[in-house]
């Protein structure tokens, strides 16, 4: 039987007292409060990390109303009700330093009229958060449970604006100091936000505070699983292609399951059209200006290898691509390697079609001098490519480059990178969310790109001529025997060699022969 879709809802008790679908988190919130104290996760945004919060709410406060039927029904002692400190940034975009302290006062004066207690000295917030959580607890002899959600927003909102950033930073870092000697009148804490900030800038001292960020038990504790899909969304997929789905919106994992962007399924479900549904609802253009400014090869998105402490650097003056492209959801993991006890090395990548194809038209727009001009080469290079017109691609790119202004060249460094051409090339192809691969591996050698579509296999070879001799670049793929990897696949298999001249700025050289 069809249930109400649950979009943009973030609270627990509406969506299972108005008769919502629900996928059960219970199983985690109970695994984490009978594991430990407290905790953090990050997560990207529109996730559900909010409606867990809430669970974590009417779970502390006892509503078992709520939990009929649910797993932790059972699991729970519900005669005993705990205080609960929550806290949210969530709701606007807050500008300067004053603004954070007034909202954190009115934060802290929301919960205090809840719980029936009153702050002498509202303006100064952290003692009057630390006698909010001493009085809870005397008043009701009840430890306090602490839910902060969207605990970095404040920075992320101005991260383009350092000095500003900093000051929230510095305010934020000051509240949540609160906590670390509060232990002895606190029962639960649990911190989610989009991006991981170092604990020394921003949880000085809260050096307990267990991250659930990358952890296998706690992969799908956000998101919806293939199971989930299945069957708490059974009814809805009627008439929905079910490996499209899973293609275009399937594939985030932190370690362990892989988990659907909750968002995305349930605008599909209503909408019943496969569209960047996520993706569409918050651009990154500060994120696409970042990889232009670092110089970031477009193909490396694909396939980035990093290490966990690279992936959990960000701050408001060390902010490294790969850090917030997988913190924002951009890049998930898909494989963990040890090469050495203690050492591990994380290979990214695309979590699935949607992202690859929204992300890569998104850089598009800052590789190439046009975004009008970018979609319509985009649609041309689909024609080509459907009718297997491959010389057309080479007037197609010709023209692509040819029709960049100079002074366009001046004002962005990327032109100047040496992978900048290969990477236009690269993102024009992702960006049609084709089967698209990078440093294909052969026992020979690796080819730059390889691109499948239909009966048709296409492998790239680019070559700039200032760096190598001219002709170069198809010769390579016919001497390496590239083509032996897929001869066997009987479909038609075409060499490109693509030459590129910094000087010339365009493509001088492309050759093609099939096999």
């Amino acid at each position: 039987m069809k249930k109400k879709l649950p979009i943009g809802i973030q609270t627990f008790s509406e969506i299972i007292s108005e008769g919502h679908y629900y996928v059960d988190k219970t199983p985690f919130a109970h695994r984490l409060i009978e594991e430990g104290k407290y905790y953090f996760l990050s997560r990207p945004r529109r996730f559900g990390k909010s409606l867990f919060l809430d669970t974590l709410k009417e779970l502390f406060e006892a509503n078992r109303k709520y939990f009929k039927g649910l797993y932790i029904e059972n699991q729970w002692d519900w005669t005993i009700p705990y205080p609960v400190i929550h806290i949210s940034f969530g709701g606007g975009v807050l500008q300067s330093r004053a603004e954070l302290d007034r909202r954190i006062r009115d934060i802290l004066r929301v919960n205090g009229e809840r719980l029936g207690i009153g702050c002498p000295d509202v303006e100064d917030v952290t003692a009057c958060f630390g006698e909010l959580i001493r009085r809870v607890h005397a008043d009701s002899g009840r430890r306090t449970v602490i839910l902060v959600d969207e605990y970095d927003k404040p920075i992320l909102d101005n991260i383009t604006h350092s000095q500003t950033a900093l000051a929230m930073r510095e305010g934020l870092r000051n509240f949540y100091s609160v906590i670390k000697d509060l232990d002895a009148h606190i029962r639960f804490t649990f911190l989610t936000g989009v991006s991981k900030f170092s604990k020394v800038s921003l949880f000085s001292g809260l050096n307990n505070l267990r991250d659930i960020t990358v952890s296998r038990p706690y992969s799908a504790i956000c998101g919806y699983t293939d199971t989930d899909v299945d069957t708490v969304f059974a009814p809805e997929l009627k008439g929905l292609d079910r490996d499209e789905i899973r293609r275009w919106y399937n594939g985030y994992n932190w370690l362990g399951e892989t988990v659907y962007n909750p968002f995305d399924l349930l605008l599909l479900f209503r909408e019943r059209e496969f569209r960047p549904w996520w993706f569409e609802t918050g651009t990154p253009t500060f994120l696409v200006k970042l990889l232009a400014k670092h110089g970031f090869f477009t193909p490396d998105l694909a396939r980035l290898r990093t290490g966990m402490d690279l992936l959990s650097t960000f701050d408001v003056d060390l902010i490294l691509p790969e850090a917030l492209l997988f913190q924002a959801g951009y890049l998930t993991i898909h494989k963990a390697e040890e090469p050495i006890p203690g050492h591990w090395v994380y290979t990214l990548g695309y979590p699935n079609h949607e992202v690859q194809s929204s992300l890569n038209a998104s850089l598009l727009s800052v590789y190439t001098d046009d975004v009008s001009k970018s979609f319509a080469h985009r649609l041309r290079l689909q024609d080509l490519l459907l009718a297997n017109d491959i010389m057309g691609l080479k007037d197609l790119f010709t023209a692509f480059f040819s029709g960049i202004p100079s002074d366009w060249y001046r004002k962005n460094p990327i032109a100047k990178y040496e992978g900048y051409y290969a990477g236009v090339f690269y993102s024009y192809f992702a960006a049609l969310g084709l089967d698209v691969r990078v440093e294909d591996a052969t026992n020979r050698g690796r080819i730059d790109m390889t691109v499948k579509l239909g009966q048709n296999i296409y492998l790239f070879e680019f070559k700039v001529v200032e760096l190598i001799p001219e002709g170069r670049a198809l010769q390579q793929l016919k001497d390496k025997g590239y083509a032996d990897k897929y001869r066997a696949e009987g479909v038609a298999i075409h060499l490109i060699g693509v030459e590129f001249s910094r000087k010339e700025r365009n493509v001088v050289g492309f050759e093609v022969e099939t096999v």
